[in-house]
């Protein structure tokens, strides 16, 4: 038995579509992917180059304050403005391995004298008030005076920090941003501090 198929009588025939109709409409979906996603990929480059970026702590040498595996937003800006501020937690290329990103805190800015003796460090002979410590400074150091467009960075967890201490005053040219915002975990997240 034949298969009828219901017609309805006022109806248009459809016409196959023809090659040129398929590449046209390949052509227009194209087009408006490329038109969404390349600007996109754009904006989002330009903010991770220009402005903003997400990063990850690697290690313990800012415990208590940030811990491994934290996730942060560094912003890429207010350094445009002015220089970096004593207290400022800054990811930053390493001095010895510039593929090697470190996060630690500013201590000692360009022109001051940095000792650290007696469990504290001084600042121009001062002793510098660290409220973010949980534990004081060991060892002898200095007295180093911090060059023009350079700082002297130090981690938290002063017993297990690659800082300034080994690697000597930092330029301000490897300095990446500031740590500006934890976001993950949740129970950790807030402005950095």
């Amino acid at each position: 038995m034949e298969d009828l198929e219901l017609q309805n009588p006022n109806a248009t025939p459809q016409k196959p579509e023809t090659g040129n109709q398929v590449l046209e409409t390949v052509g227009h979906w194209l087009r408006e992917v490329l038109e969404t996603i390349i600007p996109a990929v754009l904006i989002a480059l330009v903010i991770n180059l220009f402005l903003a970026q997400a990063t990850q702590v690697y290690g313990q040498s800012m415990e208590p304050n940030l811990h491994h595996s934290q996730r942060l937003v560094v912003e890429k800006i207010s350094y445009h403005f002015h220089g970096p501020r004593r207290g400022d937690v800054v990811v930053l290329r390493s001095p010895q391995h510039n593929s090697e990103l470190l996060i630690k805190r500013v201590i000692g800015l360009p022109g001051e004298k940095v000792e650290i003796h007696d469990g504290l460090v001084y600042i121009d002979g001062v002793p510098l008030a660290e409220p973010y410590l949980t534990q004081g400074t060991a060892g002898y150091q200095g007295p180093i005076v911090v060059p023009p467009l350079h700082v002297y960075v130090l981690g938290d967890n002063r017993n297990f920090s690659n800082d300034s201490r080994s690697f000597g005053p930092v330029p301000l040219e490897n300095i990446v941003g500031r740590a500006w915002l934890s976001y993950w975990p949740l129970t950790q997240a807030g402005l950095v501090h």
